[in-house]
């Protein structure tokens, strides 16, 4: 799976279970501004990306992915 696979498919994943505009995930944005998430719909999104990917997301990574980069370099570096 190549890094465009990753970012196209997430990005349709999430504009879809969250009804956001895909337009708005730019690289630099703000994962959880973007989507408008609170903590439950927090674990909707891990669980989303845990269960497509089939890669796990201790809680004390979530801190480190704030913006969709950081989204798509976490799952390109943890696929198995």
């Amino acid at each position: 799976m190549t890094r465009n696979d990753i970012v196209e498919q997430v990005n349709s994943l999430l504009a879809e279970e969250f009804e956001v505009d895909a337009t708005l995930f730019t690289p630099e944005a703000n994962v959880r501004d973007t989507l408008s998430l609170d903590s439950l719909s927090l674990v909707d999104l891990v669980a989303i990306i845990q269960y497509t990917y089939k890669i796990k997301i201790p809680v004390t990574d979530l801190k480190t992915i704030q913006t969709f980069t950081n989204l798509y370099d976490y799952i390109e570096t943890h696929l198995p």
